[in-house]
């Protein structure tokens, strides 16, 4: 499984500096300034388009502890809708449909996924055939668990080659492919859908491992780029 954040909220008017206490301009982060906006856009007298300009000193001066208060109040009181104005897109590769079909129950996220249906997944197809996950489970148990499995996903492969040489479209012969096979995909969703998804997901909550780890490898991509998201996960 490869995961990596290819895009994530910008400030449209460029990087946001406030003067600390010692008098340097240090950089605000993007997506803490968007949050900031739509959380004091709910209790301020100004215009949105004004609350960075009249409320930005005070929120981000003195090492940002205001932004990080009102934040963690927002937060704890769980008026999180303020979050759904920061996104990430995610390039996730090499995951089962298995853990698609998971990804499908939770709400407010992006899907543009391989298609079985117009990617050809025949040995001699451009893909080389289809390829898939093995649990660990699986590689963890005995030789007779790996083998069944390979056996298995070999003798899928030669089914959907021959329903293709037998003149069955790519469309009708995918029937036959497996919840282990892989597909990459790009998705997006908002801060709070995000927080909601790892708080389920995560490692130790009871979710299946593939899932457990794409949430935190996407966690790890957020907070590498972000790092102030850091305390907001529980």
């Amino acid at each position: 499984m490869n995961v990596e954040l290819i895009a994530h909220t910008k400030l449209v008017a460029g990087e946001l500096h406030v003067e600390t206490n010692s008098g340097h301009l240090v950089p605000v982060q993007d997506s803490k300034a968007v949050s900031l906006v739509a959380i004091r856009t709910c209790y301020s007298p100004n215009k949105p388009s004004e609350i960075l300009d009249l409320e930005g000193d005070k929120y981000f001066g003195d090492a940002e502890k205001e932004a990080n208060r009102l934040i963690n109040m927002i937060f704890k009181s769980k008026h999180t809708s303020t979050l759904e104005h920061v996104n990430y897109t995610f390039a996730v590769e090499g995951v089962s449909r298995s853990l698609l079909a998971q990804l499908t129950r939770h709400r407010h996220m992006s899907f543009s996924v391989q298609s079985q249906r117009y990617v050809k997944f025949g040995s001699n197809d451009k893909s080389g055939g289809f390829d898939y996950v093995v649990p660990q489970t699986v590689l963890n148990g005995n030789d007779i668990a790996v083998g069944v499995y390979m056996d298995a996903m070999e003798y899928l492969q030669d089914t959907y080659d021959s329903l293709r040489a037998a003149g069955v479209p790519a469309e009708d012969a995918r029937m036959v492919l497996p919840n282990g096979a892989t597909c990459n995909m790009v998705l997006t969703c908002n801060l709070r859908t995000f927080l909601e998804f790892y708080e389920k997901r995560k490692e130790g909550s009871g979710a299946q491992w593939e899932i457990a780890e794409l949430a935190e490898k996407m966690r790890s991509e957020i907070v590498n780029v972000e790092p102030w998201i850091e305390n907001l996960f529980v």
